[in-house]
C-alpha cells in the first residue's frame, strides 16, 4: 500500500466504484455503509469496513461522501460531533461531498463543515459508476482551494478533477445544470420512442437513429462557444431556425402525442418556451431567443 490514507462513507453503486478506484491505485481505503453487506466486495479487496462513523471519520483526514443528499451527511456526521467524546472528530479533516443537492445546501454545509473546524470540497461526478476511475471520467470541485490541492492527485484517481472556484456552490451549479440537459434527453428519447411504439414501430427500428440525433448536435450548434457569445449578447439573428419555424414543429409534437395517447407534459413544456417568445416579439428570430423566456430575469 501507498499514498494517504481515504475514508469512503456511502457505498452505492458511485461510493463502490470510488473507492474501488482508490483501493486499485493503492491507497488504504476505509468504508463506511449503513447497509454494511454493501461492503463486502470492498472487504474481499483489503478495504476495512469501520464499525461506526466515527471510526470512519477518525480513519483519514480526506473523508469523501457518496450519499443521495446533504441532509444525509447530516444524519450521518451530525450524531458524531453532537457526541462529546467526538466532538473534535472533523477538526483538521478534508471532507469532499460528492452527493447531489443544491449549490445553496453545499454553502450551508461549508459553514457546518467550518464550525467543527474543517474544511469542505464541493464534488459533482459527471459519468455514471462504471466510468469512474477510466479514461473520460470527470468531476466539478468548488471550495477553498488549499484543501482541493492538498488532495487533488487523489481526487484525481476518480476522474479528471475540475476545479471552479473557492464558492462552495459552483461544483453543484455545474452539476445541476450539466445534469438538466442531461435528464431532458433522456426523457426525450423515452417520449419519442413511446410516439413511435404506439403506432407499432419497434423501438430497435427508431432508437439507434435517435440516439444518432443527440450526438449530431454539436454539429449543428458548434462547440457552444459561438452560442454563448450570441446568448451573452442578446443577438439571435434570424437567419436560421427561426422561433416561429420551431413553435410550429412543437405544436405538431403535442399534436401527435395527443392522438398518441403519449404523456404530454414534456413537448407541451417545450412549446410552452416558443409560444412566450413569439408572444414576447422574437418569432422571426432564431430559436436561441428561447433564453430570454428562460433566463433568470433582475427582480
Amino acid at each position: 500500500m501507498f499514498g494517504p490514507p481515504v475514508t469512503v462513507v456511502g457505498l452505492g453503486p458511485m461510493g463502490r466504484a470510488m473507492a474501488a478506484a482508490l483501493l486499485r491505485a493503492g491507497h488504504p481505503v476505509t468504508v463506511w455503509n449503513r447497509t454494511p453487506g454493501r461492503a463486502a466486495g470492498l472487504v474481499a479487496e483489503g478495504a476495512p469496513l469501520a464499525p461506526t462513523p466515527a471510526a470512519a471519520v477518525a480513519a483519514a483526514d480526506l473523508i469523501i461522501l457518496s450519499l443521495t443528499d446533504y441532509q444525509a451527511m447530516y444524519d450521518i456526521l451530525g450524531p458524531v460531533v453532537t457526541d462529546r467524546r467526538h466532538a473534535d472528530a472533523l477538526a483538521g479533516k478534508v471532507l469532499v461531498n460528492l452527493s447531489s443537492d443544491t449549490p445553496d445546501a453545499s454553502r450551508e454545509a461549508a459553514t457546518w463543515a467550518a464550525g467543527h473546524r474543517a474544511a469542505f470540497v464541493t464534488g459533482g461526478v459527471m459519468v455514471p459508476a462504471p466510468i469512474v476511475g477510466n479514461p473520460g471520467a470527470y468531476v466539478f470541485y468548488s471550495g477553498p482551494q488549499e484543501a482541493f490541492r492538498g488532495h487533488e492527485p487523489v481526487l484525481g484517481l476518480l476522474g479528471e478533477p475540475r476545479y471552479l472556484g473557492p464558492d462552495p456552490g459552483l461544483a453543484q451549479l455545474f452539476y445541476q445544470a450539466n445534469l438538466a440537459v442531461f435528464l431532458t434527453a433522456l426523457s426525450s428519447l423515452l417520449h419519442a420512442t413511446s410516439l413511435v411504439t404506439a403506432a407499432g414501430v419497434p423501438a430497435a427500428e427508431f432508437l439507434p437513429g435517435a440516439v444518432g440525433m443527440l450526438t449530431g448536435i454539436p454539429a449543428m450548434v458548434g462547440d457552444g462557444l459561438e452560442l454563448a457569445r450570441e446568448l451573452e449578447a442578446g443577438k439571435y439573428p434570424g437567419d436560421l431556425s427561426t422561433a416561429l419555424m420551431m413553435g410550429a414543429t412543437a405544436e405538431h409534437i403535442v399534436r401527435t402525442s395527443e392522438k398518441a395517447g403519449v404523456d404530454v407534459e414534456l413537448p407541451k413544456a417545450v412549446r410552452s418556451h416558443y409560444e412566450r417568445a413569439i408572444a414576447a416579439g422574437y418569432g422571426t428570430r432564431n430559436w436561441t431567443a428561447l433564453y430570454e423566456v428562460v433566463r433568470a430575469t433582475d427582480g
